[in-house]
């Protein structure tokens, strides 16, 4: 951890990537185990979500379970710290992999989030946007006999129901104009919004380097953050329990618990 430490405290105004991994203490599970191994059922897929009706019953059914625990998910010492980096000037922005909402609630400000939230709905027709809370109400309401059910929680606000009939969920639909509802983020297979890279690549271009917290790299998604920095030749630090896809570029990594090392770097440079 020194010699992570060593390479945070020498810049100032580093961009931030956060995967999964920093929300694991607010009980928020990873993806993927420290191998780098996807330890969860397949997600629901984007093309699916659109054109089946039973696709969304599904993910809706186990969306409203996965909801009711991540609308109360807190965050935890690691989003605290962060905040508090990017309070003294040494985070510039924070772009997180996550979408969960927990580094807002924490108190940063300036952050990309790059798959979206789950706590906004939008209308894939007319694209309206609103709050998740008042859709939770309806699923609630409407399926009483799915409202009671339980399962393990995912990353991503789903759930994990096992031998469960979809077939009589009731889903909304946008009651402005009919149109598919969904969670605004973005699903397995879709691609992150064009101006969230442009505005992603423009705090690279800004800051001193780029600190990988919580996150294997293992999709482009976040590794391409990895590239940006090594071309333009800034320091790569990585702080995350297992190997990750840009190990051999960092200039410096740590398997120490995510919450230390933020922690012990607030203390050094405040």
């Amino acid at each position: 951890m020194i010699n992570v430490l060593d390479k945070l405290t020498q810049h100032a105004h580093w961009l931030v990537l956060t995967g999964a991994g920093v929300s694991a203490q607010s009980g928020v599970p990873t993806y993927r185990d420290r191998r780098g191994v996807w330890q969860r059922k397949p997600p629901v897929k984007h093309q699916e979500f659109i054109q089946q009706h039973a696709a969304r019953q599904r993910f809706w059914s186990r969306n409203m379970v996965g909801w009711r625990f991540m609308s109360s998910a807190l965050p935890n010492a690691a989003h605290t710290s962060l905040a508090d980096l990017e309070a003294i000037g040494h985070v510039g922005c924070l772009v997180t992999q996550n979408v969960d909402g927990l580094h807002q609630r924490a108190g940063s400000q300036n952050v990309i989030d790059l798959h979206g939230r789950v706590d906004t709905v939008t209308c894939l027709s007319c694209h309206l946007k609103f709050p998740r809370h008042p859709l939770q109400q309806w699923l609630e309401k409407n399926n009483p006999e799915y409202a009671a059910l339980t399962g393990t929680i995912a990353p991503d606000g789903d759930a994990d129901i096992d031998d469960l009939d979809y077939s009589e969920m009731q889903i909304p639909d946008c009651e402005y104009c009919g149109g598919i509802l969904k969670p605004d983020a973005v699903f397995y297979g879709d691609s992150v919004p064009k101006q969230r890279l442009v505005d992603a690549g423009r705090e690279m271009e800004n800051a001193e380097g780029l600190v990988v917290i919580g996150s294997s790299l293992t999709t482009y998604s976040g590794y391409r953050f990895c590239l940006w920095a090594q071309r333009q030749q800034k320091p790569i630090v990585i702080i995350n329990q297992g190997r990750t896809r840009a190990d051999s570029i960092a200039a410096g990594r740590t398997d120490e618990d995510c919450s230390l090392v933020l922690k012990t770097w607030f203390q050094q440079v405040n």
